[in-house]
Formats: structure tokens, C-alpha cells, sequence
């Protein structure tokens, strides 16, 4: 596995016009796609994720090889390594296979499950491995109604609606610089990112103790059982 490379591709929230040209690109130079499907028998009658593949196969004029993987909501690890045993199938007759979600991959998404398995058994696999960020559908749904998630002090929260007590990632945001960031104490694993996708990019897996720099973000990851 020393070569191959896998794509982990989010689609966005359903509007073709919505993936990114660095997702659509992945899908382009890719060997094969693999696809998620709900139905048993492999086909990709209820596969979303296959129509807005397939049209964009069509608008932007490329071919590649269809892969199903069967993707029961059952949330159980037997049914994760069935997937990475596709994929690991797969790379038998490909070099660079993406693997496509809906929204972005970030968000409650199979993705982190497969990831977690493939970093145990195929450690080279996961460091060739790219995940693809995408617009989410709460971000569109706040565009259509033209309100924002958040402006000024005010702040967002993801909430899962759910009769339970569940482990909480928190983004921190628009720090001042000098800011000293000892009261920021972290429940999980806590990562600051500095000058993000532009010059003088610095990510630590750690919380620095200063702001610096203006863009700044801080994420304390919730940890994984």
C-alpha cells in the first residue's frame, strides 16, 4: 500500500454546484469512486451520493469505475471494516480510489469510522490518505433564508437531538493577539491553527500559549471512546 492514495471526497449538501473544485479534482484524478449505498443488493437505487456523482461525471465530461459499498446505518464496527475491506478489494486494480460523503466529511460522517480502522491496519494507507472538506447543509440552509449562524459576539453550537449526555468538540474563534490562553482548558485533545490555508500555515497539536497572529482557531476535539 506504499503507493496508493485515497481521497476521502465530501460532496456538499446536494447541490452539484456546491462541491468544491479541490473535491472535484480528487474525483477527476482518481482511478475509481467508491460510492455508499443503503441497499443490500449493491445497487445505487437509494444512493444519493451516486446521482450527484453521476452528474457530475456528465457536466464536467469524465468516466471513472463505480464502486459500491454497502453502508447499513446500524453504526456497528462489523459493518466499518466490511467497508475498508472494499476499499482494501479495490486498491488490488487501483492506485488512488476516492471515497465520497454527503456535506462534509468533518460532520457526523462514516468517514472517521473507516479512517480509525485504516490507522491501525494499513498505517501508510492513512498517512497517503486526503480528506477533502465540503460545505455543510447548515451552512446552505443559512444562506437560503439569508441569516447568519453567527455575527459579532454571538456564538453556534451543533447540537445532536438526542436523550443523552454526548462528548462536546469545541471550536474557539476571533481571539485578539496577544491573547494569553491559559484559561482555555481543554476536555479532549486541543489543536490551534494558525494562518490557515495561507502564508506562514502553522498547525500544533497542541494549544500554543499566545495568539500571534489575527486568524487564529483553536479546537478542542472530544475524545473517542
Amino acid at each position: 500500500m506504499d503507493t496508493k492514495k485515497l481521497s476521502m471526497v465530501s460532496l456538499g449538501p446536494g447541490d452539484v454546484e456546491l462541491i468544491t473544485i479541490k473535491a472535484l479534482r480528487a474525483l477527476q484524478m482518481s482511478d475509481a469512486i467508491c460510492i455508499p449505498t443503503k441497499s443490500e443488493d449493491h445497487s445505487f437505487t437509494k444512493s444519493l451520493t451516486h446521482k450527484i456523482v453521476t452528474q457530475l461525471m456528465q457536466e464536467h465530461g469524465f468516466k471513472k469505475p463505480l464502486i459500491p459499498v454497502y453502508t447499513p446505518m446500524h453504526f456497528r464496527k462489523e459493518d466499518w471494516q466490511y467497508q475498508v475491506d472494499v476499499l482494501y478489494n479495490a486498491f488490488e486494480s487501483y492506485e488512488h480510489l476516492s471515497f465520497v460523503t454527503l456535506g462534509d466529511s468533518a460532520v457526523y460522517s462514516t468517514v472517521y469510522y473507516l479512517l480509525d480502522i485504516i490507522k491501525i491496519q494499513k498505517p501508510l494507507l492513512h498517512q497517503n490518505t486526503e480528506v477533502i472538506a465540503g460545505v455543510t447543509s447548515f451552512s446552505q440552509a443559512s444562506a437560503k433564508v439569508k441569516k447568519p449562524l453567527c455575527v459579532g459576539d454571538s456564538r453556534f453550537e451543533i447540537v445532536p437531538l438526542l436523550n443523552k449526555e454526548v462528548p462536546t468538540t469545541t471550536v474557539y474563534m476571533r481571539p485578539k493577539i496577544g491573547l494569553d490562553t491559559q484559561s482555555l482548558l481543554a476536555s479532549g485533545s486541543m489543536y490551534s491553527f494558525e494562518n490557515m490555508n495561507y502564508e506562514g500555515e502553522t498547525i500544533s497539536s497542541e494549544k500554543i500559549p499566545k495568539v500571534k497572529k489575527y486568524m487564529t482557531l483553536f479546537i478542542d476535539f472530544f475524545q473517542k471512546d
